[in-house]
Protein backbone atom coordinates (compact mmCIF):
# COMPACT_ATOMS: atom_id res chain seq x y z
CA UNK A 1 0.00 0.00 0.00
CA UNK A 2 0.81 3.52 -0.34
CA UNK A 3 2.42 6.06 2.20
CA UNK A 4 -0.70 8.51 3.05
CA UNK A 5 -0.55 11.59 5.14
CA UNK A 6 -3.02 13.98 6.38
CA UNK A 7 -3.63 17.16 8.54
CA UNK A 8 -4.71 15.40 11.73
CA UNK A 9 -5.58 18.79 13.68
CA UNK A 10 -8.28 21.19 12.62
CA UNK A 11 -7.48 23.07 9.70
CA UNK A 12 -7.37 26.40 11.46
CA UNK A 13 -5.13 29.03 13.49
CA UNK A 14 -3.92 27.41 16.86
CA UNK A 15 -0.88 26.54 19.07
CA UNK A 16 0.41 23.44 16.87
CA UNK A 17 -0.65 21.35 14.01
CA UNK A 18 0.30 17.93 13.41
CA UNK A 19 0.57 15.80 9.93
CA UNK A 20 0.21 12.12 10.36
CA UNK A 21 2.27 10.10 7.72
CA UNK A 22 1.77 6.06 7.84
CA UNK A 23 3.05 3.37 5.58
CA UNK A 24 6.07 1.18 4.54
CA UNK A 25 7.92 3.88 3.85
CA UNK A 26 6.51 6.80 6.40
CA UNK A 27 9.55 7.19 7.75
CA UNK A 28 11.61 7.63 5.01
CA UNK A 29 9.38 10.65 3.62
CA UNK A 30 9.26 12.59 7.34
CA UNK A 31 13.73 12.33 6.89
CA UNK A 32 13.42 13.91 3.12
CA UNK A 33 11.77 16.95 5.01
CA UNK A 34 12.99 17.16 8.75
CA UNK A 35 16.54 17.56 9.72
CA UNK A 36 16.66 16.90 13.13
CA UNK A 37 18.61 19.08 15.52
CA UNK A 38 18.17 16.22 18.90
CA UNK A 39 19.52 13.59 16.87
CA UNK A 40 21.90 12.31 13.94
CA UNK A 41 19.22 10.52 12.08
CA UNK A 42 15.48 10.17 11.72
CA UNK A 43 15.54 6.69 9.68
CA UNK A 44 17.66 5.43 12.86
CA UNK A 45 14.90 6.91 15.47
CA UNK A 46 13.31 3.96 17.59
CA UNK A 47 9.41 3.79 17.50
CA UNK A 48 7.92 6.21 20.63
CA UNK A 49 10.73 8.43 20.56
CA UNK A 50 10.82 12.11 19.09
CA UNK A 51 13.29 14.96 17.70
CA UNK A 52 13.20 18.87 17.46
CA UNK A 53 14.68 20.57 14.46
CA UNK A 54 13.97 22.24 11.13
CA UNK A 55 10.89 21.43 8.34
CA UNK A 56 13.03 21.78 4.93
CA UNK A 57 12.25 22.23 1.47
CA UNK A 58 15.60 21.43 -0.26
CA UNK A 59 17.85 24.44 1.25
CA UNK A 60 14.87 26.39 2.51
CA UNK A 61 13.91 26.39 5.83
CA UNK A 62 10.28 26.04 5.93
CA UNK A 63 9.30 26.02 9.91
CA UNK A 64 10.71 24.33 13.23
CA UNK A 65 9.05 21.51 14.83
CA UNK A 66 9.12 18.13 16.38
CA UNK A 67 9.05 14.89 14.91
CA UNK A 68 7.74 11.79 16.43
CA UNK A 69 8.07 8.80 15.23
CA UNK A 70 5.81 4.98 15.45
CA UNK A 71 7.49 1.47 14.40
CA UNK A 72 5.04 -1.21 13.01
CA UNK A 73 3.43 -3.04 14.74
CA UNK A 74 3.23 -0.83 17.93
CA UNK A 75 1.44 2.10 16.30
CA UNK A 76 -2.37 3.48 15.44
CA UNK A 77 -2.01 1.66 11.90
CA UNK A 78 0.18 -1.15 12.62
CA UNK A 79 2.16 0.31 10.22
CA UNK A 80 5.33 2.36 10.39
CA UNK A 81 4.24 5.66 11.32
CA UNK A 82 6.13 9.58 11.42
CA UNK A 83 3.70 12.77 13.39
CA UNK A 84 5.10 16.22 12.16
CA UNK A 85 4.12 18.80 14.58
CA UNK A 86 4.97 22.26 13.41
CA UNK A 87 3.42 25.75 14.18
CA UNK A 88 -0.60 26.06 13.53
CA UNK A 89 -0.74 28.47 11.09
CA UNK A 90 -2.65 27.52 8.27
CA UNK A 91 0.02 28.52 5.33
CA UNK A 92 2.71 27.08 7.09
CA UNK A 93 0.37 23.43 8.13
CA UNK A 94 -0.66 23.34 3.79
CA UNK A 95 2.87 23.98 2.95
CA UNK A 96 4.40 21.07 4.73
CA UNK A 97 1.63 18.46 3.86
CA UNK A 98 2.24 19.76 0.23
CA UNK A 99 5.70 18.53 1.47
CA UNK A 100 4.71 15.33 2.02
CA UNK A 101 3.13 15.00 -1.13
CA UNK A 102 6.16 15.94 -2.95
CA UNK A 103 8.25 13.46 -1.58
CA UNK A 104 6.47 10.37 -2.05
CA UNK A 105 3.40 10.39 -0.05
CA UNK A 106 -0.38 10.13 -1.24
CA UNK A 107 -3.34 12.47 0.27
CA UNK A 108 -5.66 9.89 2.68
CA UNK A 109 -8.70 9.08 2.45
CA UNK A 110 -11.25 9.69 4.93
CA UNK A 111 -10.65 7.61 7.81
CA UNK A 112 -7.90 5.60 6.13
CA UNK A 113 -5.27 6.00 9.03
CA UNK A 114 -8.12 3.72 11.45
CA UNK A 115 -9.54 1.63 8.26
CA UNK A 116 -5.52 0.32 8.22
CA UNK A 117 -5.84 0.35 11.50
CA UNK A 118 -8.94 -2.44 11.24
CA UNK A 119 -7.13 -4.42 8.25
CA UNK A 120 -3.66 -4.48 10.39
CA UNK A 121 -5.90 -5.87 13.35
CA UNK A 122 -5.50 -3.22 15.98
CA UNK A 123 -9.18 -3.34 15.56
CA UNK A 124 -12.53 -4.50 15.22
CA UNK A 125 -15.30 -2.79 13.14
CA UNK A 126 -16.94 -1.76 16.09
CA UNK A 127 -14.16 0.02 17.64
CA UNK A 128 -13.10 1.86 14.95
CA UNK A 129 -16.21 3.43 14.71
CA UNK A 130 -16.19 4.45 18.03
CA UNK A 131 -13.00 6.47 17.55
CA UNK A 132 -15.71 9.06 15.56
CA UNK A 133 -18.20 8.81 18.81
CA UNK A 134 -14.96 9.60 20.50
CA UNK A 135 -14.09 12.77 18.14
CA UNK A 136 -18.59 13.81 18.40
CA UNK A 137 -19.34 13.18 22.04
CA UNK A 138 -20.94 16.05 23.26
CA UNK A 139 -21.82 15.18 26.80
CA UNK A 140 -20.80 12.54 29.36
CA UNK A 141 -23.18 9.85 28.67
CA UNK A 142 -22.35 9.54 24.77
CA UNK A 143 -18.28 9.76 25.92
CA UNK A 144 -18.48 7.19 28.46
CA UNK A 145 -20.31 5.02 25.78
CA UNK A 146 -17.54 5.84 22.82
CA UNK A 147 -14.55 4.61 25.69
CA UNK A 148 -16.70 1.36 26.30
CA UNK A 149 -16.83 0.52 22.85
CA UNK A 150 -13.29 1.03 21.72
CA UNK A 151 -12.14 -0.90 24.73
CA UNK A 152 -13.59 -4.00 22.99
CA UNK A 153 -16.91 -4.34 25.00
CA UNK A 154 -19.50 -4.25 22.46
CA UNK A 155 -17.31 -6.35 20.31
CA UNK A 156 -16.81 -9.08 23.35
CA UNK A 157 -20.33 -8.73 23.85
CA UNK A 158 -21.75 -9.68 20.74
CA UNK A 159 -18.76 -12.19 19.73
CA UNK A 160 -19.85 -13.84 23.24
CA UNK A 161 -23.35 -14.19 21.52
CA UNK A 162 -22.46 -15.37 18.07
CA UNK A 163 -20.14 -17.76 19.32
CA UNK A 164 -23.15 -19.69 21.58
CA UNK A 165 -24.68 -19.52 18.15
CA UNK A 166 -21.77 -21.07 15.81
CA UNK A 167 -21.64 -23.65 18.46
CA UNK A 168 -25.42 -24.40 18.41
CA UNK A 169 -25.33 -24.73 14.59
CA UNK A 170 -22.66 -26.95 14.82
CA UNK A 171 -24.08 -29.23 17.00
CA UNK A 172 -27.52 -29.12 15.39
CA UNK A 173 -25.75 -29.74 11.84
CA UNK A 174 -23.81 -32.27 13.43
CA UNK A 175 -26.88 -34.48 14.41
CA UNK A 176 -29.09 -33.60 11.30
CA UNK A 177 -26.19 -34.51 8.96
CA UNK A 178 -24.54 -37.79 10.76
CA UNK A 179 -27.56 -39.74 12.59
CA UNK A 180 -25.77 -42.82 11.93
CA UNK A 181 -22.91 -41.40 14.40
CA UNK A 182 -25.05 -41.97 17.48
CA UNK A 183 -24.64 -38.24 18.44
CA UNK A 184 -26.76 -37.03 21.51
CA UNK A 185 -29.74 -35.61 20.18
CA UNK A 186 -30.02 -31.49 21.03
CA UNK A 187 -31.55 -30.68 24.07
CA UNK A 188 -34.18 -28.55 23.28
CA UNK A 189 -34.58 -26.92 26.62
CA UNK A 190 -30.84 -25.85 26.25
CA UNK A 191 -31.49 -24.38 23.12
CA UNK A 192 -34.38 -22.44 24.32
CA UNK A 193 -31.99 -21.05 26.95
CA UNK A 194 -29.46 -20.13 25.11
CA UNK A 195 -32.03 -18.39 22.15
CA UNK A 196 -33.48 -16.47 25.48
CA UNK A 197 -30.17 -15.07 26.89
CA UNK A 198 -29.37 -14.06 23.34
CA UNK A 199 -32.13 -12.12 22.63
CA UNK A 200 -32.03 -10.59 26.05
CA UNK A 201 -28.48 -9.13 24.60
CA UNK A 202 -29.85 -7.85 21.02
CA UNK A 203 -33.13 -6.18 23.07
CA UNK A 204 -30.81 -4.61 25.35
CA UNK A 205 -28.62 -2.84 22.64
CA UNK A 206 -31.96 -1.65 20.85
CA UNK A 207 -33.36 -0.49 24.09
CA UNK A 208 -29.88 1.52 24.39
CA UNK A 209 -29.55 2.62 20.67
CA UNK A 210 -33.23 4.70 21.13
CA UNK A 211 -31.34 6.22 24.75
CA UNK A 212 -28.19 6.89 22.90
CA UNK A 213 -30.39 8.96 20.11
CA UNK A 214 -32.03 11.23 22.30
CA UNK A 215 -28.19 12.15 23.21
CA UNK A 216 -26.53 12.19 20.00
CA UNK A 217 -29.15 13.51 17.93
CA UNK A 218 -31.43 15.99 20.69
CA UNK A 219 -34.96 16.40 21.61
CA UNK A 220 -37.32 17.52 19.11
CA UNK A 221 -39.39 20.37 21.61
CA UNK A 222 -42.11 22.83 20.31
CA UNK A 223 -42.65 25.52 22.51
CA UNK A 224 -46.60 25.87 22.29
CA UNK A 225 -49.14 28.32 23.52
CA UNK A 226 -51.36 31.36 22.91
CA UNK A 227 -49.99 34.76 21.84
CA UNK A 228 -47.98 37.02 24.37
CA UNK A 229 -47.74 33.93 27.05
CA UNK A 230 -43.92 34.19 27.03
CA UNK A 231 -42.98 31.48 24.45
CA UNK A 232 -40.14 33.66 22.77
CA UNK A 233 -38.87 34.72 26.53
CA UNK A 234 -39.09 30.93 27.42
CA UNK A 235 -36.66 29.97 24.57
CA UNK A 236 -34.71 32.76 25.04
CA UNK A 237 -33.86 31.49 29.04
CA UNK A 238 -33.40 28.19 27.87
CA UNK A 239 -30.61 29.37 24.91
CA UNK A 240 -28.77 31.94 27.44
CA UNK A 241 -28.79 34.51 24.91
CA UNK A 242 -31.66 36.61 22.95
CA UNK A 243 -32.89 34.52 20.14
CA UNK A 244 -36.38 35.14 19.57
CA UNK A 245 -37.87 38.80 19.12
CA UNK A 246 -40.02 39.69 22.71
CA UNK A 247 -42.43 42.29 22.89
CA UNK A 248 -45.63 42.90 24.56
CA UNK A 249 -47.62 43.07 21.02
CA UNK A 250 -49.23 39.48 21.02
CA UNK A 251 -48.53 37.36 17.47
CA UNK A 252 -44.73 38.91 16.79
CA UNK A 253 -43.55 35.09 16.61
CA UNK A 254 -45.09 34.60 12.86
CA UNK A 255 -42.92 31.48 11.40
CA UNK A 256 -40.77 28.66 13.35
CA UNK A 257 -37.71 29.90 15.32
CA UNK A 258 -35.50 26.76 16.01
CA UNK A 259 -32.42 26.78 17.93
CA UNK A 260 -30.35 23.99 20.25
CA UNK A 261 -30.23 24.40 23.47
CA UNK A 262 -28.06 21.94 26.15
CA UNK A 263 -29.83 21.01 29.36
CA UNK A 264 -27.41 18.97 31.42
CA UNK A 265 -26.25 15.95 29.16
CA UNK A 266 -29.32 16.55 26.71
CA UNK A 267 -29.40 19.23 23.69
CA UNK A 268 -33.12 20.64 23.14
CA UNK A 269 -33.80 20.95 19.44
CA UNK A 270 -36.41 24.47 20.18
CA UNK A 271 -39.01 25.03 18.36
CA UNK A 272 -40.92 28.85 19.24
CA UNK A 273 -44.33 28.46 17.12
CA UNK A 274 -46.52 30.77 16.43
CA UNK A 275 -48.96 31.22 19.11
CA UNK A 276 -52.29 28.90 18.12
CA UNK A 277 -55.23 30.76 18.65
CA UNK A 278 -57.87 31.65 16.01
CA UNK A 279 -56.99 34.92 13.44
CA UNK A 280 -58.45 36.34 10.21
CA UNK A 281 -54.74 37.41 9.37
CA UNK A 282 -53.96 35.02 6.50
CA UNK A 283 -50.13 35.39 7.49
CA UNK A 284 -50.47 34.74 11.16
CA UNK A 285 -52.85 32.15 10.10
CA UNK A 286 -50.22 30.07 8.14
CA UNK A 287 -47.79 30.19 11.76
CA UNK A 288 -50.57 28.96 13.41
CA UNK A 289 -50.67 25.48 11.00
CA UNK A 290 -47.22 25.51 11.00
CA UNK A 291 -47.02 25.09 14.11
CA UNK A 292 -49.68 22.37 15.24
CA UNK A 293 -47.38 20.68 12.81
CA UNK A 294 -44.83 20.93 14.73
CA UNK A 295 -46.60 19.55 17.84
CA UNK A 296 -47.82 16.63 15.73
CA UNK A 297 -44.11 15.46 15.17
CA UNK A 298 -42.64 16.71 18.21
CA UNK A 299 -40.94 14.35 20.82
CA UNK A 300 -41.43 16.83 23.72
CA UNK A 301 -44.37 19.60 23.93
CA UNK A 302 -43.34 22.61 26.83
CA UNK A 303 -47.46 24.15 26.84
CA UNK A 304 -46.74 27.73 28.55
CA UNK A 305 -49.39 29.50 29.90
CA UNK A 306 -49.99 33.04 31.58
CA UNK A 307 -50.46 32.19 34.97
CA UNK A 308 -51.69 36.12 35.54
CA UNK A 309 -54.75 35.86 33.30
CA UNK A 310 -57.76 33.03 33.65
CA UNK A 311 -57.70 30.20 31.23
CA UNK A 312 -59.94 30.91 28.56
CA UNK A 313 -61.63 28.49 25.44
CA UNK A 314 -58.88 28.59 23.44
CA UNK A 315 -56.16 27.72 26.43
CA UNK A 316 -58.44 24.85 26.75
CA UNK A 317 -58.32 23.84 23.06
CA UNK A 318 -54.39 23.95 23.07
CA UNK A 319 -54.34 21.24 26.38
CA UNK A 320 -57.08 18.96 24.54
CA UNK A 321 -55.31 18.73 20.96
CA UNK A 322 -51.70 18.08 23.07
CA UNK A 323 -53.33 15.67 24.90
CA UNK A 324 -54.24 13.68 21.72
CA UNK A 325 -50.51 13.94 20.17
CA UNK A 326 -49.87 11.45 22.64
CA UNK A 327 -46.59 13.18 23.21
CA UNK A 328 -44.25 13.74 26.04
CA UNK A 329 -45.96 17.01 27.52
CA UNK A 330 -44.28 19.55 30.34
CA UNK A 331 -46.98 22.31 31.70
CA UNK A 332 -45.23 25.62 32.07
CA UNK A 333 -47.04 28.17 33.93
CA UNK A 334 -45.38 31.18 33.35
CA UNK A 335 -45.00 34.65 34.61
CA UNK A 336 -44.91 33.13 38.77
CA UNK A 337 -43.77 36.85 39.75
CA UNK A 338 -47.22 38.26 39.05
CA UNK A 339 -50.45 37.11 41.13
CA UNK A 340 -51.85 34.37 39.85
CA UNK A 341 -55.19 34.13 38.29
CA UNK A 342 -55.61 30.35 37.60
CA UNK A 343 -56.49 27.10 39.39
CA UNK A 344 -53.53 24.56 39.16
CA UNK A 345 -54.89 21.72 40.13
CA UNK A 346 -56.73 22.01 36.66
CA UNK A 347 -53.91 20.71 34.83
CA UNK A 348 -53.49 17.81 36.79
CA UNK A 349 -55.05 15.97 34.36
CA UNK A 350 -53.12 16.80 31.31
CA UNK A 351 -49.90 16.25 32.67
CA UNK A 352 -47.68 14.53 35.26
CA UNK A 353 -45.12 17.88 34.64
CA UNK A 354 -45.96 20.88 35.66
CA UNK A 355 -43.44 23.62 36.17
CA UNK A 356 -43.72 27.26 37.30
CA UNK A 357 -41.29 29.89 36.18
CA UNK A 358 -40.58 33.55 35.88
CA UNK A 359 -39.01 32.98 31.86
CA UNK A 360 -38.65 37.37 32.47
CA UNK A 361 -36.86 36.93 35.68
CA UNK A 362 -34.98 33.71 34.86
CA UNK A 363 -36.61 31.91 37.61
CA UNK A 364 -37.42 28.03 37.54
CA UNK A 365 -35.05 27.06 35.15
CA UNK A 366 -33.32 24.42 37.89
CA UNK A 367 -37.04 22.62 37.60
CA UNK A 368 -37.76 22.54 34.18
CA UNK A 369 -34.31 20.84 33.48
CA UNK A 370 -35.06 18.21 36.53
CA UNK A 371 -38.61 17.66 35.14
CA UNK A 372 -36.76 17.53 31.48
CA UNK A 373 -33.98 14.80 32.67
CA UNK A 374 -36.59 12.59 34.36
CA UNK A 375 -38.12 12.34 30.64
CA UNK A 376 -35.54 11.64 28.36
CA UNK A 377 -31.91 10.30 30.46
CA UNK A 378 -31.52 6.87 29.94
CA UNK A 379 -33.19 4.38 32.50
CA UNK A 380 -31.08 2.54 34.47
CA UNK A 381 -27.45 4.15 32.79
CA UNK A 382 -24.69 2.50 34.19
CA UNK A 383 -21.55 4.63 32.60
CA UNK A 384 -19.34 1.29 33.34
CA UNK A 385 -21.66 -0.80 31.51
CA UNK A 386 -24.07 1.40 28.82
CA UNK A 387 -23.28 1.17 25.38
CA UNK A 388 -24.75 3.18 22.96
CA UNK A 389 -24.77 1.65 19.23
CA UNK A 390 -25.09 3.69 16.11
CA UNK A 391 -27.17 3.31 13.37
CA UNK A 392 -25.49 0.39 11.41
CA UNK A 393 -24.88 -1.57 14.50
CA UNK A 394 -28.89 -0.89 15.55
CA UNK A 395 -30.15 -2.67 12.05
CA UNK A 396 -27.71 -5.75 12.46
CA UNK A 397 -29.07 -5.93 15.70
CA UNK A 398 -32.10 -5.58 14.89
CA UNK A 399 -32.02 -8.57 12.31
CA UNK A 400 -30.15 -10.69 14.54
CA UNK A 401 -32.95 -9.90 17.61
CA UNK A 402 -35.87 -10.78 14.73
CA UNK A 403 -34.39 -14.34 13.81
CA UNK A 404 -33.31 -14.99 17.25
CA UNK A 405 -37.22 -14.84 17.89
CA UNK A 406 -38.37 -16.83 14.95
CA UNK A 407 -36.20 -19.62 15.81
CA UNK A 408 -37.63 -19.39 19.47
CA UNK A 409 -41.20 -19.16 18.09
CA UNK A 410 -40.47 -22.46 15.92
CA UNK A 411 -38.94 -24.45 18.75
CA UNK A 412 -42.21 -23.39 20.79
CA UNK A 413 -44.22 -25.02 18.10
CA UNK A 414 -42.22 -27.96 17.92
CA UNK A 415 -41.42 -26.93 13.96
CA UNK A 416 -38.60 -29.31 12.84
CA UNK A 417 -34.84 -28.35 14.02
CA UNK A 418 -34.12 -27.47 10.59
CA UNK A 419 -36.16 -24.80 10.26
CA UNK A 420 -34.92 -23.64 13.69
CA UNK A 421 -31.43 -23.76 12.38
CA UNK A 422 -32.11 -21.66 9.22
CA UNK A 423 -33.15 -18.54 11.98
CA UNK A 424 -30.38 -19.20 13.78
CA UNK A 425 -27.62 -18.52 11.05
CA UNK A 426 -29.40 -15.50 9.80
CA UNK A 427 -29.02 -14.38 13.45
CA UNK A 428 -25.26 -15.09 13.53
CA UNK A 429 -24.41 -13.99 10.15
CA UNK A 430 -26.48 -10.27 11.43
CA UNK A 431 -24.48 -10.19 14.05
CA UNK A 432 -21.01 -10.84 12.68
CA UNK A 433 -21.63 -7.99 10.70
CA UNK A 434 -22.32 -5.48 13.35
CA UNK A 435 -18.96 -6.77 14.47
CA UNK A 436 -17.31 -6.83 10.83
CA UNK A 437 -16.36 -10.36 11.47
CA UNK A 438 -18.29 -11.15 8.06
CA UNK A 439 -18.78 -7.57 6.67
CA UNK A 440 -18.50 -6.63 3.48
CA UNK A 441 -15.58 -4.43 1.54
CA UNK A 442 -19.19 -2.44 1.10
CA UNK A 443 -20.37 -2.05 4.57
CA UNK A 444 -16.54 -1.42 5.73
CA UNK A 445 -16.32 1.64 3.15
CA UNK A 446 -19.34 3.06 4.36
CA UNK A 447 -18.42 3.03 7.65
CA UNK A 448 -14.99 5.46 6.97
CA UNK A 449 -16.82 7.67 4.19
CA UNK A 450 -17.97 9.34 7.85
CA UNK A 451 -14.73 9.93 9.14
CA UNK A 452 -12.79 12.95 8.77
CA UNK A 453 -9.40 13.04 6.75
CA UNK A 454 -6.56 12.35 9.22
CA UNK A 455 -7.94 10.06 11.31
Amino acid sequence: MSDICAVSTPLAEGGISVIRISGENAVSVAAKIFKPLSCESVENMQGYTCAYGRITDGEKVVDDGVLTVFRAPKSYTGEDVAEISCHGGIFVTKQVLRLCLKNGAVLANKGEFTKRALLNGKMSLTQAESVMDTISAQGEYELASANLTREGRLFKKISGVTKRLVKILGELAAWVDYPEEDLPEVEEENLRTSLKESIAVTEKILRDYDNGMVLKRGVDTCIAGKPNVGKSTLMNMLLGYDRSIVTDVAGTTRDVIEESAKIGELTLKLSDTAGIHETDDKVEKIGVEIAKKKLDNAMLIMEVFDTSRPLDDEDKELLEYVKNTGRKTIIVLNKSDLESRIDKEFFNSYSNSIVEISAKNEEGKDSLQSEIEKMFSPEDYDADSTIFANERQMNCAQTADKYLKMALESLDMGETLDAVTVMIDYAANALMELTGEKATEAVVDEVFSKFCVGK
